[in-house]
């Protein structure tokens, strides 16, 4: 697609969809971009089942890495990705 035609497209969407909403649970830019990568392979409920604990303890990025992969395993295998 040429840029004309993504600006036309993005245009349209954005004049049909002036507000976007999405049904993924967060409070920061940084947990939307968490559930994000983890919606692209499961459905927003379980998305948002998994990352409300998640987000008590680790709501950064350096506190998601403290948790180490073990740690973070505990927290997202019920998505089903934990191992890939």
């Amino acid at each position: 697609m040429k840029k004309p035609q993504r600006s036309e497209l993005f245009g349209r969407l954005q004049e049909s969809i002036p507000e976007p909403v999405t049904e993924l649970k967060y409070r920061t830019r940084f947990q939307l971009l968490v559930a994000v990568i983890l919606s692209a392979q499961a459905t927003d409920v379980s998305v948002n089942r998994a990352t409300r604990p998640l987000f008590r303890v680790a709501a950064t990025p350096q506190a998601i890495h403290d948790l180490g992969v073990v740690g973070l395993k505990h927290y997202i295998r019920s998505i089903g990705l934990f191992n890939t």
